[in-house]
């Protein structure tokens, strides 16, 4: 099973502060562990914030955008999810078009649309290691879905966890707390 370039959907049994309605784009998954963002919670940094400490005015497409808080690991640091791939110091392709970047040198660029159409970014991201997100789906703590970049780079934060859901035909209200397997 491989499931970067999907979401994580927090089953609304989820029973974690952290992770309790959240939507996490997969940008890894392999047999050593997966890794992604989460991209429907804001953090307390704006878009604007993060480009005046880079010393660069807010683009108009971004200001007033919140930052996302992408996961517990490594909250002091940015990540910026992003089409198209270009050509970064540090990046990680998630699909022939969509990669995730941990480099400075994007941040001065997202100005320019030609560079980078559409970006999301997280401070930290979340992780699992190897076989801990198999368990958690075993456990119906996650639902998944293929990723959708409308609902990922389009739609406003609080709306993507409702659009994910709806990718699944079902709505978060008619899901029971307690699922169990055949």
């Amino acid at each position: 099973m491989n499931l970067t370039d999907h979401f994580l959907i927090a089953a609304p049994s989820m029973n974690d502060m952290f992770f309790e309605n959240s939507v996490v784009y997969l940008c890894e998954h392999n047999e050593d562990g997966a890794l992604g963002v989460i991209i429907n919670k804001p953090s307390p940094v704006t878009m604007d914030l993060v480009f005046e400490a880079a010393g660069h005015h807010t683009p108009e497409r971004f200001k007033g955008e919140w930052v996302m808080m992408g996961g517990p690991v490594q909250i002091d640091r940015g990540f910026v999810v992003h089409m198209p791939i270009g050509s970064w110091q540090s990046s990680l392709a998630v699909n022939d078009h969509v990669a995730m970047t941990t480099s400075r040198d994007i941040i001065e660029k997202l100005s320019q649309p030609d560079l980078v159409q559409k970006a999301v970014i997280t401070i930290g991201y979340a992780s699992w290691s190897k076989g801990q997100l198999e368990q958690e789906l075993m456990d119906n703590s996650w639902l998944t879905v293929s990723a959708d970049e409308r609902i990922l780079f389009d739609l406003p934060h609080e709306e993507r966890y409702e659009a994910a859901m709806a990718k699944l035909g079902v709505s978060p209200q008619t899901l029971m707390g307690g699922a169990g397997h055949a």
